[in-house]
C-alpha cells in the first residue's frame, strides 16, 4: 500500500494545504479517499489522470470532502479526450443517492456518468460493513460527525490502513482501527479549541493509544494548527510514530 496526501487542509482555502483528498494505491489500483475542491489538479500533478482512478470512497458529504466529484463526473461526459471503458467504484454512506439527485437537479445529466461506467455502493451508517474489492478488503464503521459519516479500513497482504474522515471521539473508530499499521485521523484544531464533531491532538492520541495502532498520521488542519504544538498532547496518550500530514507527502506500508 502507498498513500499520497493530496490535501491535508479543510474547507478554508489555502495555497499550502488543499482540501481533503488522499490517494491510496494497492497493487496498481488507484483509490481516492474523499475528493475535496482542488483534488483533481493535485492528482494530475502526481502523474495520474481521471481514467486512472478505480474507486472513490467518500467519508461524508460536506463540500470540502466531495466538491471535485462534480468535475470528475462531468469529465466522463466528454468523448473527446476522455476514454474510459472500465467501470469505477464509488462507495459512500446511506443517503448518497439522494445527495446525487440534488447534484443532478442542479447540473442535469452532465454529472451522470454514461451507463455502466459507475458502480455505486452505499454502506450502512448504523452498523459496521465489510466487503471484498480485489485485491483488497474494506471494512467501514459509522463515526460521529454527520449522519452519513463513515470511517474505512483497507486490508491487503497483512497490512492495514484506516481513514477516519471527519469525526469526534468514537468507540466505533477505536474498534475499526485496532492494531492498524497506519491510522489517518482528522485533527482540526489544537488543544483548547475543540469543536463538536472534530478531534484535537489529545483525542487523536487517545484513539490511537486505545486502538494500539503502529503509526498515526494527523491531518485536516485548520490554520491555527500550523502555529500549535500538536505532537505533545498526542504523545501523552500514544507512544507510537506520529506523522504530521502535508500535501504530497507519501508513505508506504
Amino acid at each position: 500500500m502507498k498513500l499520497t496526501v493530496l490535501g491535508s487542509g479543510t474547507g478554508w482555502p489555502r495555497l499550502e494545504r488543499g482540501a481533503p483528498g488522499y490517494l491510496l494505491q494497492i497493487e496498481g489500483e488507484n483509490i481516492l479517499l474523499d475528493i475535496g475542491p482542488g483534488t483533481i489538479p493535485r492528482l494530475l500533478k502526481v502523474g495520474l489522470t481521471l481514467p486512472d482512478i478505480d474507486a472513490i470512497f467518500l467519508s461524508h458529504f460536506h463540500p470540502d470532502h466531495v466538491t471535485d466529484l462534480i468535475p470528475f463526473f462531468f469529465a466522463t461526459r466528454y468523448s473527446l479526450g476522455y476514454q474510459r471503458e472500465r467501470p469505477f467504484l464509488l462507495v459512500a454512506g446511506e443517503g448518497f443517492s439522494l445527495f446525487w439527485e440534488g447534484l443532478k437537479a442542479a447540473f442535469g445529466h452532465w454529472v451522470e456518468p454514461p451507463q455502466g461506467l459507475l458502480k455505486l455502493q452505499e454502506l450502512s451508517c448504523a452498523y459496521e460493513s465489510a466487503f471484498m474489492s480485489p485485491p483488497f478488503m474494506v471494512r467501514s464503521a459509522p463515526v460521529k460527525h454527520n449522519p452519513e459519516s463513515l470511517a474505512y479500513r483497507f486490508e491487503h497482504q497483512g497490512k492495514s490502513l484506516v481513514y477516519s474522515g471527519d469525526t469526534d471521539y468514537s468507540e466505533n473508530l477505536v474498534k475499526l482501527a485496532e492494531e492498524a499499521d497506519l491510522l489517518i485521523l482528522e485533527c482540526s484544531a489544537p488543544e483548547g479549541m475543540k469543536k463538536d464533531g472534530h478531534l484535537t491532538p489529545g483525542l487523536c492520541g487517545r484513539i490511537a493509544g486505545e486502538a494500539r495502532v503502529k503509526k498515526l498520521m494527523l491531518t485536516h488542519f485548520y490554520p491555527p494548527c500550523d502555529e500549535a504544538d500538536l505532537i505533545s498532547p498526542c504523545r501523552a496518550l500514544y507512544d507510537g510514530e506520529i506523522i504530521l500530514a502535508r500535501d504530497f507527502l507519501t508513505t508506504e506500508l
